[in-house]
C-alpha cells in the first residue's frame, strides 16, 4: 500500500521561483508605491490628523525604510523571565528492560 501524507520528493515550487498567482498583483500594486509613501508622509506631517493616524503613518514609513523591529519572546517563569534551556539530554530507552 502506498504511503500517505507528507511532502513528495521534487513536488512544489522550486526555491527562488516567483509565485505566479500573486506576481501580477504585486507588479500592479508596485506602481502606487510612491503615491502610498507620499500619502503616509502627508498624514504624518498633518497636525489636523488624529495622533493615532500620525503614529500609524510614522510606523508604516519606518517599517518600510528599515524593516520591522524584532519582537522579544515573552512568557516564562512566574517573574516573567524567559525560561533558559540548560541541558538537552538524549536518553535511549531499551523497551525490553522494564527497569528504565
Amino acid at each position: 500500500m502506498a504511503e500517505r501524507g507528507g511532502k513528495r520528493q521534487g513536488s512544489g515550487r522550486k526555491k527562488g521561483t516567483p509565485n505566479k498567482s500573486t506576481a501580477e498583483l504585486k507588479k500592479l500594486a508596485q506602481v502606487y508605491t510612491q503615491d502610498a509613501l507620499d500619502a503616509l508622509a502627508k498624514i504624518l506631517k498633518d497636525d489636523k490628523q488624529p495622533a493615532s493616524a500620525r503614529v500609524s503613518a510614522a510606523n508604516a514609513l519606518l517599517d518600510r525604510a528599515f524593516g520591522k523591529p524584532t519582537q522579544a519572546i515573552t512568557g516564562g517563569d512566574e517573574d516573567e523571565r524567559p525560561l533558559a534551556i540548560s541541558v538537552i539530554e538524549n536518553i535511549i530507552v531499551d523497551p525490553a528492560n522494564k527497569n528504565t
